[in-house]
């Protein structure tokens, strides 16, 4: 696996409007730490992970910048875009040449482990395409617009999705052409995959890799942290 060649994407650049605060929440402090700081503990702790790079708002690459290069893997903090898929577009366009593998990670989930980081890495190297995931413990319905419920979906197949989602260089490059071409409106890294075909894996993840969203994200992440 020598050729083998990582570059973590950590992407910062919300505007954190539904946690309710005036700074970023990258930055919101937990047990006393910036948020940031624990997800780039992590992929810096991976020894899978050769690079890493992030993608924030303009107004926080000073203060992100400050946390991150304590860390000797963060080779670049890049601007961030309009939206998420803009953001991550630049960051791709700023990594190493010699990547081979994209690992694309939301900088709010600060729980995640080096062994998760690496299960999904391996299960990438193996398939082209693999993401972090969670069976759904919670019944779904499907609702239409006055409230009304349509149908209720198998739980047994439903999977709640996380980063990190990891790509081979080639393919990653190849799914984001395609849904600039063909104007596709995407959530997640994964769907530009899969609009060509190509199957993700799942590979399942912890409960515990929350995305911070929400002022009660910071209290279970803190108990969390506290735990750990």
């Amino acid at each position: 696996m020598s050729d083998i060649y990582t570059t973590a994407i950590i992407v910062a650049a919300g505007d954190s409007t539904r946690m309710g605060y005036k700074m970023s929440k990258q930055l919101i402090p937990l047990c006393g730490r910036p948020a940031i700081e624990y997800t780039l503990r992590a992929f810096q702790n991976c020894d899978m992970i050769d690079e890493i790079d992030i993608v924030t708002r303009p107004q926080d690459i000073n203060d992100v910048a400050q946390i991150a290069f304590q860390f000797k893997k963060v080779m670049g903090i890049i601007s961030g875009g309009a939206d998420r898929a803009e953001s991550v577009r630049k960051g791709i366009r700023n990594t190493s040449k010699r990547t081979t593998h994209f690992v694309i990670h939301d900088g709010a989930r600060v729980m995640i482990t080096p062994d998760e980081i690496c299960r999904v890495l391996n299960t990438a190297i193996e398939t082209g395409a693999a993401t972090l995931g969670t069976p759904v413990t919670d019944t779904i319905k499907v609702a239409g617009e006055d409230g009304n419920i349509l149908s209720t979906p198998d739980r047994s197949t439903l999977w709640a999705v996380q980063t990190p989602q990891v790509f081979e260089h080639d393919l990653y490059l190849r799914a984001i052409d395609n849904a600039v071409a063909n104007g596709l409106s995407v959530t997640d890294d994964c769907a530009m995959v899969e609009a060509l075909g190509v199957p993700v894996k799942i590979v399942r993840g912890e409960y515990t890799n929350i995305k911070l969203t929400t002022p009660s994200d910071i209290v279970i992440a803190e108990a969390l942290l506290k735990r750990k």
